[in-house]
């Protein structure tokens, strides 16, 4: 029986890590480490298995969008930031028997042709109810359904 994929999109500030960096990574594979807040933590851990597929998303930037497609590459499992004192992401109530924060591995699948911007995104009708462009929303991690992601890629792959 064939598992349902799913489709996500994943913001990451390209000053610290931008969709290039997972194309230079070792086998362009990379742990999404330091989520913490815990909707996001249930989506990789309830949700997210590898194949499913990823809108890279650059955040805080001028203008932010998606920079191209990568994919769930494992499991959530710890994320041993979350244990080490010296990490921004440290966290000494996260018990390592009994992890608080995971995580899951990025790989690189596909560049776009070009980057969809935050305001085409905004103009495409399949993306209308998208979570990205609701009011509040500050997740790093949403769902996103099959027609946003195949309209968003398709986006991409038009040229400017």
């Amino acid at each position: 029986m064939l598992q349902q994929m799913n489709y996500w999109l994943m913001k990451s500030e390209p000053d610290v890590f931008s969709f290039e960096d997972l194309k230079a990574c070792q086998q362009q594979t990379e742990p999404w480490d330091g989520i913490r807040n815990y909707q996001a933590r249930n989506f990789m851990r309830d949700a997210m298995k590898p194949g499913d597929q990823v809108l890279f998303y650059h955040s805080n930037t001028n203008p932010p969008g998606v920079a191209g497609i990568a994919e769930i590459a494992s499991k959530a499992y710890p994320d041993p930031t979350a244990f080490d004192k010296k990490s921004s992401y440290y966290d000494p109530k996260s018990d390592p028997e009994n992890p608080r924060w995971l995580l899951v591995d990025v790989r690189f699948k596909a560049d776009l042709k070009r980057y969809v911007a935050l305001d085409e995104i905004k103009q495409i009708p399949e993306c209308a109810a998208m979570r990205l462009i609701q009011r509040g929303n500050r997740l790093s991690i949403t769902p996103v359904s099959k027609s946003e992601f195949q309209a968003i890629k398709n986006a991409g792959m038009r040229q400017a």
